[in-house]
């Protein structure tokens, strides 16, 4: 669901081949895949879905092999969404994906959008070369709640803290777009094609 190009451009920009599929039978062709997303949970799962990509996505983290899901990559990877209604992730990983309440708690707007830090919990070999608290770009209203605090890569506080990236065995993924977030992000993409 959109900003396939961005990722891919940025990849480029760094001297990494990376190529947009769209096929079921070519995801068994590459040892990396990356699933970017900007939109809505319920419409981007029904999209892997219809287009057959979900299960050859699923055999593919199921194998070992590196991944990396941005934004809505992220947030497809739990078992439910509460974005207009309630609705069936991929199911990698077990919790949920909620929107924030920060406006009607806080008085802080939703979206989340623009320049925010991490706060490191895991060594994740995404953060490989940056130190202290990287700013990255952040365009969300949702975030998600893992039932296994231990794949928490990374936090950011918004009003209060929330989970900002996550990491399990080969799979990475993040809240914030690294597409986005200028040299610090370009170095994330590169620690993912180099893992």
């Amino acid at each position: 669901m959109a900003n396939l190009r961005s990722v891919q451009k940025a990849f480029e920009h760094e001297g990494i081949a990376a190529q947009i599929i769209s096929r079921p039978e070519q995801v068994e062709m590459f040892d990396k895949i990356v699933l970017p997303g900007v939109g809505a949970f319920k419409d981007a799962v029904a999209t892997l879905r219809s287009t057959a990509l979900d299960q050859p996505i699923l055999r593919h983290i199921r194998a070992g092999k590196p991944f990396l899901g941005i934004c809505l990559g992220l947030q497809m990877l739990f078992e439910k969404g509460f974005e207009d209604g309630e609705h069936d992730g991929l199911g990698v990983f077990a919790g949920k994906c909620v929107r924030f309440d920060v406006d009607r708690t806080l008085g802080l707007k939703v979206p989340h959008m623009g320049w925010n830090q991490l706060d490191k919990i895991t060594d994740s070999p995404l953060f490989r070369g940056l130190s202290g608290q990287p700013s990255v770009y952040f365009v969300h209203s949702y975030h998600v709640i893992p039932d296994d605090p231990a794949i928490i890569a990374t936090t950011t506080d918004y009003g209060r803290p929330f989970i900002s990236s996550i990491w399990r065995d080969n799979v990475v993924a993040t809240q914030f777009h690294p597409e986005k977030s200028q040299k610090t992000g370009l170095k994330i993409l590169q620690n993912f094609a180099q893992w």
